[in-house]
C-alpha cells in the first residue's frame, strides 16, 4: 500500500512511520507542518529508505493537501497530525481549533475528493484512519471503563477539539460514505516523546537535579500505553478493522500519577544512581493542579482484542524501563530540543 501519515514527525507518528518502514513493505509519505513538536531527526534512521518520503505540509492548507493527494495517490491515510498538549490548549486554544478541527476537515475533504476519483480495487482498498484520544470521554470515577459507546464529555480545549474532529470523521463516513475508521487511545509514552509530557519531564528534571513537578496530590489516574504497542494497534485497525467502526486502544496499565513518578524514580535509581546515593524521589514537588484536570481515564480495549486479536506487548513495568533507558541513551536528541538547536534548524527550513 501507499500510505500517507500525517504528523509523522511527531511522537506517535514517528514511531508509527518507523514501524511501517522497518516491519512492512508499504511505501510511506510523511506529511508534517514541523511545528514545535515535529522533529525530523526522530526519523534519521529510516530517512534513506526508498519507501520513505517527507513533505512539509500544514493540514490547514487545503490547496497543498489536495496537491499531495493528487501526486501521491494514497491507498491508506493515517491521520495523526494534531495539537495535543492539554496545558498549551488552556493557554492558546485557537491553534487547537485550527489544527484539530479545520485541519481534520481539510484532510477529510481531500480524502473524499481522492476517493471519488478511484475505481476498482483501488477504491475498494482505500481507508482513512482518524487517530484520537480517550480524553474526549471526559472523566471517570473510581470504577468503570471507557468503551466505544461512552458518551462524549470533553473538559479541556484540547479534548473538545479532538471530539469535534471525531464527529467530523464519522459524519464524512455516514454522509459521503468515506471509508473511515476511528481509534481512541489512552496516554502514550515511549521513545521520541517531546519533553513537555509527564514522563520525559520527570526523567529529564530528575537527571538535572531539579524539582519534579506533580499536579495536585498526584491522584489523577491514567491508563498508560507504550507507543510501540499503539503503532502496532493502528496498523492492525487500518489493515483489518471494520469500516465505519471505532476501536479503543489501551495499555491495561492504570496508575496514579504519583505512583508512576515514584516508579520512574526507582528505575532511575537502578539505571543511573544519583552521585550522592539518595533517591530521585526526594526531588518530587507537588504543584497547583491545572484547570479541568480529569480525575481518571481507563480504556476498555476488549473490542480490538476480540475482533482483531490485538493486545499490548509491554507489561506494567517493561515499557517504562525501556523508556527510561532510551532517554538515558539518547541525550543528544533531548539536548538539541532543550537547547533550541532543533528549533533554529526547523525555522531555517520553513
Amino acid at each position: 500500500m501507499k500510505i500517507i501519515v500525517t504528523g509523522g514527525a511527531g511522537f506517535i507518528g514517528s514511531n508509527l512511520v518507523r514501524m511501517l518502514i522497518k516491519e512492512t513493505e508499504h511505501t510511506v509519505l510523511n506529511i508534517d507542518a514541523l511545528t514545535y513538536a515535529g522533529n525530523p531527526h526522530s526519523l534519521s534512521d529510516i530517512e534513506a529508505s526508498p519507501r520513505y518520503s517527507f513533505r512539509q505540509v500544514d493540514i490547514c492548507d487545503a490547496t497543498a493537501l489536495n496537491e499531495t493527494f493528487t501526486e501521491f495517490q494514497p491507498d491508506w491515510v493515517m491521520h495523526l497530525a494534531a495539537e495535543s498538549h492539554v496545558d498549551r490548549s488552556i493557554d492558546g486554544p485557537g491553534a487547537f481549533v485550527q489544527t484539530n478541527v479545520i485541519g481534520t476537515f481539510n484532510m477529510l475533504q481531500s480524502a473524499r475528493a481522492h476517493y471519488t476519483s478511484l475505481t476498482g480495487k483501488h477504491k475498494d482498498n482505500f481507508r482513512f484512519l482518524h487517530v484520537s484520544t480517550d480524553e474526549v470521554y471526559g472523566s471517570l470515577g473510581a470504577e468503570g471503563l471507557f468503551s466505544e459507546t461512552t458518551p462524549y464529555d470533553p473538559h479541556s480545549p484540547y479534548s473538545a477539539s479532538k471530539a469535534a474532529s471525531d464527529h467530523l470523521a464519522r459524519a464524512w463516513a455516514d454522509t459521503y460514505k468515506l471509508p473511515v475508521l476511528v481509534t481512541n487511545c489512552s496516554n502514550n509514552y515511549g521513545p521520541f516523546q517531546f519533553p513537555e509530557k509527564l514522563i520525559p519531564v520527570v526523567i529529564l528534571k530528575a537527571l538535572k537535579g531539579e524539582s519534579i513537578p506533580v499536579y495536585g496530590k498526584g491522584e489523577n489516574i491514567r491508563d498508560w500505553l507504550y507507543v510501540g504497542d499503539h503503532a502496532d494497534a493502528l496498523y492492525t485497525v487500518i489493515a483489518s478493522g471494520t469500516l465505519g467502526e471505532t476501536y479503543n486502544i489501551g495499555g491495561y496499565n492504570e496508575r496514579k500519577n504519583i505512583d508512576l513518578v515514584e516508579l520512574l524514580c526507582q528505575l532511575l535509581n537502578e539505571l543511573r544512581p544519583r552521585e550522592d546515593g539518595k533517591s530521585y524521589s526526594e526531588q518530587i514537588t507537588f504543584v497547583t493542579d491545572r484547570p479541568g484536570h480529569d480525575l481518571r481515564y481507563a480504556i476498555d480495549a476488549s473490542k480490538i482484542k476480540s475482533e482483531l486479536g490485538w493486545l499490548p506487548k509491554q507489561d506494567h513495568t517493561s515499557g517504562f524501563k525501556k523508556t527510561v533507558q532510551w532517554y538515558l541513551d539518547n541525550t543528544e536528541w533531548t539536548q538539541n530540543i532543550l537547547s533550541g538547536d532543533y528549533k533554529l534548524e526547523r525555522l531555517g527550513k520553513s
